[in-house]
């Protein structure tokens, strides 16, 4: 599956954490609807068979919306249940031994923080890259702040789209105009609310305004 440009623009994450008694499904689902563009399945507390029936589920979902859906970290799981693709971090499994489990056909994306790590990543093989955190994050204590400069200049670096990560919300995202990413991607900006379907209708809305991310 290729991974295009356009299929960035509202990058959904998932997260258990504010589920409050509705199912990751009904919580996903109402993102899809809402306007989610791509969705990424994470997964840090489930057993690996838990974890694969769940993701089997949602992959389903995503197929009905014809959104890309890719499992972190976990490329066994998405191997196993033939997901459209994976995304690790730096202290993962490094971009290549990750192409040559999935094969040449699945999405790979990798996390970066430095234009260093970028481009090792693309020469790699990665198809995308997630930057950040562009903004203080409560969702992942360990990310470091990577400023807009070195966003900017990540974008400029490669010529596989970027998606920036990290503390993004409807409020703040406008301050990464100009620096070139293809989309934002959210975790609690769209999981944490009671309506998601609402919270991914008024990103992609705003997403679309801006004429220039």
């Amino acid at each position: 599956m290729n991974c295009r440009r356009e299929d960035l623009l509202l990058y959904g994450v998932t997260d258990r954490s504010w589920l409050n008694g509705k199912s990751l499904y009904s919580q996903v689902e109402g993102a899809l609807k809402g306007g989610v563009t791509f969705l990424q399945l994470r997964e840090k507390e489930l057993d690996q068979e838990h974890f694969l029936r769940e993701a089997v589920e949602i992959r389903g979902l995503c197929r009905k919306y014809q959104v890309p859906f890719i499992i972190n970290d976990n490329v066994e799981i998405a191997l196993e249940m033939n997901a459209d693709g994976v995304h690790v971090g730096q202290s993962d499994m490094e971009a290549g031994k990750v192409r040559e489990k999935l094969g040449p056909d699945k999405i790979i994306g990798v996390s970066a923080r430095t234009v260093e790590q970028a481009l090792l990543a693309e020469q790699r093989g990665a198809d995308y890259l997630g930057v950040g955190a562009v903004f203080p994050t409560g969702t992942k204590l360990d990310a470091g702040d990577v400023s807009f400069e070195t966003l900017r200049d990540i974008c400029r670096a490669v010529s596989i789209p970027v998606v920036a990560i990290g503390g993004i919300t409807g409020e703040n995202f406008g301050e990464l105009k100009g620096s070139g990413i293809a989309g934002i991607a959210v975790v609690s900006a769209i999981f944490a609310r009671e309506d998601t379907e609402a919270a991914a209708g008024e990103l992609k809305k705003k997403m679309l305004e801006m004429t220039e991310i």
